[in-house]
Formats: C-alpha cells, sequence, structure tokens
C-alpha cells in the first residue's frame, strides 16, 4: 500500500498563489507517475497535471502556464506551484501516482475567493 498526504491548501484571493505538497509513504518501490487531479462540487473529477519519473509534465489546458508541477524522486514529492488563481480554480485537489495501481490522497481545499 501507498499512503499520500498532502498540505498547503487554503483561502486566496483572487490573482494570488498557493503551493501544494504531497508526500508518499509506505511500499513505494516504482512510483511511475505522480501528480494532481481536483474535484469542484457538482463536477466530475478532472487532471490538473502529471509528471512522470523522467521529469514529463502534462498539464490540463486551462491550468497551462499558471501552474507547474514538480518532483522529487529520491524523497517520493510532488508539488504543484499555482499562480494567478481565479475562482474557478476552487476545488478540493487530490494527489495522485500510479506504481502498479493507482492511488489517491484525502484531498486538500482550495478556495480562490475575494
Amino acid at each position: 500500500q501507498v499512503q499520500l498526504v498532502e498540505s498547503g491548501g487554503g483561502l486566496v484571493q483572487p490573482g494570488g498563489s498557493l503551493r501544494l505538497s504531497c508526500a508518499a509513504s509506505g511500499s513505494i518501490f516504482s512510483i511511475a507517475a505522480m501528480g494532481w487531479f481536483r474535484q469542484a462540487p457538482g463536477k466530475q473529477r478532472e487532471l490538473v497535471a502529471i509528471i512522470t519519473s523522467g521529469g514529463t509534465a502534462t498539464y490540463a489546458d486551462s491550468m497551462k502556464g499558471r501552474f507547474t508541477v514538480s518532483r522529487d524522486n529520491a524523497k517520493n514529492t510532488v508539488n504543484l506551484q499555482m499562480n494567478s488563481l481565479k475562482p474557478e480554480d476552487t476545488a478540493v485537489y487530490y494527489c495522485y501516482c500510479v506504481t502498479v495501481k493507482p492511488y489517491w490522497g484525502q484531498g486538500t481545499q482550495v478556495t480562490v475567493s475575494s
């Protein structure tokens, strides 16, 4: 089993920034990809960004240029730097990783509001 623990969510004004972090622990042998998804009220969970062990990152179109995902393979951590936040970025953000199967964190709330 793999455990994922997120931190860094909170309330921020439009145009502001937040940094999310996630640490993986447990039966970690080879994490192929790590990243972030989010789910807003009444909506389906959607991809935010994914990064492979080799450092290749993929972003959802609406996050390109504003969000940056990074990863430390030695520490099994993944971070998400979110800039120029908009009210529509309000959601619960979930850390994600995949080894032989996918794992999810418990989620951290991000609220963008004035």
